[in-house]
């Protein structure tokens, strides 16, 4: 048989460089950049941390190495990740994010564009190259990012829109998007580059109206909020983006008319990457109440893991990891053999996996008890930084839930598909399950 879990020695390797960078380098500045109240100053105190993650590859070993990347399988990359997010998920979402903005042009771009945007990406002097991906817009009258594939004309959906001006070769974006990570750059003068989904024609749906945009820095008529201080995931960077007459260079856009295909694969990428994320914060939380069991008695003698009930939470938190854990390499897999098109299976696993972690948390906190609500112990970080998962990265009932349910929707889903590791091509046509909602009066009618 072919499967098997054990690492090979480049895998071993790997993961010795992903666990020695995240606890002698990443450990030491996080508790004091998370206390940080300013979220860009969080932000900054987290740069040196970086600067060493691109030296190590991590920041951009996903893309091709034809384009100076590390070229590493989703799987590979489940190593990595599973390290970092056990010392601080926040800053792992800094490096996830390069990804989702950058491998959509891997997908679409041209191989002019791919030259052009990738090697800058891959080959900066500095190491300290942001890519943002901007999508997420505000709720408003639009109704936000996750009805993106509405088939409905603006101002449903998307609203950033990019008007071709064909006289001087450029689009003139205009709109706002709240949420994209990494956008504002170290400075808040931009990312090195941010890949933008816009509206280029906005009397069509989502299906057909969208397209992705690369957005570099400095470009006139952006400009950055303050960051978003938020529950959990202090370490990285959300911003409030407003485009004023940003004109970009129409050699920029790619995917055109396709841009609905961009989000669904792009989020169908980090989908195992945000599963192993939830087992690394998952397993900090576990051994930390673990070795609490083990080293206090609470008064009653024997320590706290020979009492059945403690032991049996601990159990099954333990079970959940594991079982969490290879399902995030089985998606990996899973899109390791189909170029990233595993649009149900990566959804499914990000879904499973971010939301066994707040159960398993809360589970770890109860063995500890009362004292787990003391701030010198790490378990309030990690119940904020549980919080975050179902709700970031495509939000399990907003994007990923209904992605799953349109794959299922298709006449030729095949229910053993994933099981038997046989392709289950995306399309289209799975797009816009339940984007269309009966208004009130419609639905008081019936």
């Amino acid at each position: 048989m072919s499967i098997d879990f054990t690492l090979t020695a480049a895998q071993q390797k790997l993961q010795r460089n992903a666990r020695e960078f995240s606890v002698e380098i990443l450990q030491p500045v996080v508790a004091k950049a998370d206390e940080e109240r300013d979220p860009q100053k969080a932000f900054m105190l987290m740069k040196g941390a970086y600067l060493e993650s691109y030296k190590l590859g991590f920041a951009t070993g996903f893309l091709p190495r034809e384009y100076g990347g590390g070229g590493i399988s989703n799987l590979d990359l489940q190593i990595v990740a599973e390290e970092i997010t056990a010392v601080d998920p926040g800053f792992a979402t800094v490096l996830l994010v390069n990804g989702l903005a950058l491998m959509p042009l891997v997908w679409f771009g041209s191989e002019a564009q791919k030259k052009k945007w990738l090697v800058q990406a891959t080959s900066d002097p500095r190491g300290e190259y942001l890519a943002g991906w901007t999508v997420s817009e505000p709720v408003d009258e639009t109704g936000g990012t996750a009805n993106f594939d509405h088939p409905g004309a603006r101002p449903a959906g998307i609203g950033l829109v990019a008007t071709h001006d064909r006289s001087r070769g450029e689009y003139v974006l205009n709109g706002k998007k709240y949420w994209p990570c990494n956008a504002g750059g170290w400075d808040l003068m931009g990312a090195d580059v941010n890949v933008c989904i816009v509206r280029t024609d906005p009397a069509k749906g989502g299906q057909k109206g969208l397209s992705a945009i690369v957005v570099p820095r400095g470009t006139a008529g952006i400009s950055y909020g303050e960051p978003i201080s938020k529950l959990g995931h202090r370490l990285c960077q959300n911003n409030a983006i407003t485009f004023t007459d940003c004109r970009v260079p129409e050699e920029n856009l790619f995917a055109v008319g396709d841009g609905d295909l961009v989000i669904s694969k792009a989020f169908t990428w980090s989908g195992p990457v945000a599963a192993i994320a939830a087992v690394g914060v998952a397993r900090s939380a576990y051994e930390f109440a673990l070795q609490w069991s083990k080293t206090r008695s609470a008064g009653g003698g024997m320590p706290m893991i020979h009492h059945q009930a403690v032991g049996y939470m601990l159990a099954d938190i333990a079970m959940k990891i594991e079982a969490c854990r290879a399902f995030s390499w089985k998606s990996a897999h899973y899109l390791d053999q189909f170029d990233s098109d595993g649009h149900a299976v990566g959804a499914m696993a990000k879904v499973f996996c971010g939301e066994t972690l707040f159960t398993t948390v809360f589970r770890a906190l109860q063995v500890m008890g009362v004292n787990a609500l003391d701030r010198q112990h790490p378990m309030e970080k990690f119940l904020r930084e549980a919080a975050v998962f179902p709700l970031y990265d495509a939000g399990n009932i907003g994007m990923q839930m209904r992605k799953i349910w349109g794959v299922m929707l298709d006449e030729k889903f095949d229910p053993r598909a994933i099981a038997d590791s046989r392709p289950m091509p995306f399309q289209k046509s799975m797009e816009s399950a339940g984007a269309l909602v009966p208004q009130h009066s419609d639905a008081k009618a019936r």
